[in-house]
């Protein structure tokens, strides 16, 4: 049986769906305005593993999955405006969403990422969002204040159990705007009136100023609109627990009257690059299209499967520390595995029963991993084959586009304003005698492949540190 962890009850369950005849999923998906970043692939990555099981355990007609997408946010508004200043906002903004939704699909194709089932937009939603919102009026849960909506939270008696925080604990993570017309700090915006240049829509709720939907109410909207009022299964990054599902939460079980909205909550861990959050500001900031795009590294790219199989040697639920290495050694096995598969047929008897049996224990894919290795020692190729595919891999050795002498040998294109930052703080850290923190940067460094080299000036005497990359 099927055990997943809910992050609701905060325990591994055994999962019985609805309705075995129509498994439903939600899992949200990506706000359109820039290329995905690896840490959006993780919950690609992640819950296309939960379809797949879930389609061989109910069959493929018997799994809807939805991942949505978001076009209504200020990040698309500003990018719009900045690449077409010179068009309608609204025709600007649909560029923008249209391009970087190519560019998604694209990408996640790449990560050997299923289509889901459906993938709604936001701005075709917006009717099904002043629905509900109409509805939360008349049941008392919402109200109208100075041509906003907001979330009523004290009609929620549990609100907060999904994340279990006490109020003061909600009330800072989720930087409550303070608001003279809220009835309190905690009421959330469903319904809020345009700013000049922004999308705007006629408001719900007799509201004469044309506005746009909160963030929240999308997913509650769409959830409802295609898998219904309760559903199996709701996903997507940890960071989304609160304010963002909380609320989800809120809105649809008051909006119908239903004990739940979704049976089971997962949710995919944190991802570090190299020990450190992932910022522009920190210079590691690596979208998938970067990983995988020859062009930006010298016509030597990273594999999407090797990005894949990266990302599932860590179980779903634990942070992930990203690393160069890492991912080379994911391409090196992989590299070996399929050369070994190059002429074998898959054989007659599926899945491995102990690889299937990892994968039913909350998706632990390490512990799959580690089956997978035990059938590659054992040289069981139809049956590594078979666990392969169903995981998402071609076994196809010129689908990762290297030659054996080559296999490990590609370089992430390195941003040489990032790594002069970090030398940068390596010699500040030399000079304030902190040599333990010096020696973490080089370690960190020569781990991306960069060689530090270091001399002194001979006209001033101060410490030069020069830098390549080993090829």
């Amino acid at each position: 049986m099927l055990k997943l962890y809910n992050t609701l009850s905060r325990k591994k369950e055994p999962f019985r769906p609805l309705d075995a005849g129509n498994v439903r999923v939600y899992v949200c998906g990506p706000t359109v305005y820039d290329f995905a970043h690896i840490g959006n692939a993780r919950p690609v990555i992640v819950f296309d593993v939960l379809y797949r099981l879930l389609r061989h355990l109910y069959g493929p007609k018997h799994v809807t999955y939805v991942r949505n997408i978001t076009d209504v946010d200020d990040k698309i508004n500003a990018r719009a405006a900045e690449e077409h200043p010179n068009l309608p906002l609204n025709e600007a903004i649909r560029l923008v969403t249209e391009k970087t939704e190519k560019q998604f699909h694209h990408d996640m194709a790449a990560l050997g990422a299923l289509e889901p089932s459906s993938e709604p937009r936001a701005t075709e939603h917006i009717a099904a969002m002043k629905a509900m919102i109409e509805t939360l009026v008349k049941r008392g849960s919402a109200y109208v204040a100075e041509d906003h909506v907001l979330f009523q939270v004290a009609a929620m008696a549990d609100y907060g159990k999904l994340s279990g925080r006490s109020l003061d604990e909600m009330i800072a993570g989720a930087r409550v705007e303070v608001a003279p017309f809220k009835k309190d700090p905690m009421d959330f915006v469903l319904w809020k009136p345009s700013k000049p240049g922004e999308p705007s829509w006629p408001s719900p709720c007799g509201i004469a100023a044309p506005g746009r939907p909160g963030w929240h109410i999308e997913c509650s909207a769409m959830a409802e609109a295609h898998l219904g009022q309760t559903f199996d299964i709701h996903g997507g990054g940890i960071d989304l627990v609160f304010p963002h599902h909380e609320n989800e939460i809120a809105q649809s079980r008051c909006a119908f009257g239903t004990p739940i909205m979704a049976q089971v909550w997962m949710h995919n861990g944190f991802l570090q690059v190299e020990g450190e959050k992932m910022a522009k500001s920190l210079g590691n900031f690596v979208t998938v299209h970067e990983l995988i795009d020859t062009s930006n590294f010298g016509g030597s790219d990273w594999p999407g499967e090797a990005i894949r199989f990266a990302m599932l040697k860590t179980h779903y639920r634990q942070p992930l520390d990203w690393t160069v290495v890492g991912l080379d050694e994911a391409h090196k096995t992989l590299w070996e595995w399929y050369g070994d598969l190059e002429g074998k047929a898959p054989s007659d008897g599926g899945v491995s029963g102990p690889v299937l049996d990892a994968l039913l224990d909350d998706l632990n894919t390490p512990k799959a991993i580690a089956e997978l290795h035990k059938l590659h020692s054992a040289g069981h190729w139809g049956a590594l084959r078979n666990a392969l595919e169903f995981l998402g891999f071609s076994c196809d050795r010129a689908r990762i586009g290297r030659t054996a002498s080559a296999a490990g040998k590609a370089q992430l294109r390195f941003n040489a304003e990032a790594v002069d930052e970090r030398i940068e703080a390596r010699n500040a850290a030399r000079k304030a005698k902190n040599f333990a923190e010096a020696d973490r940067i080089r370690g960190e460094l020569e781990a991306m492949g960069v060689t530090l080299k270091d001399a002194k000036d001979p006209k001033t005497g101060e410490l030069v540190t020069t830098w390549e990359v080993a090829r």
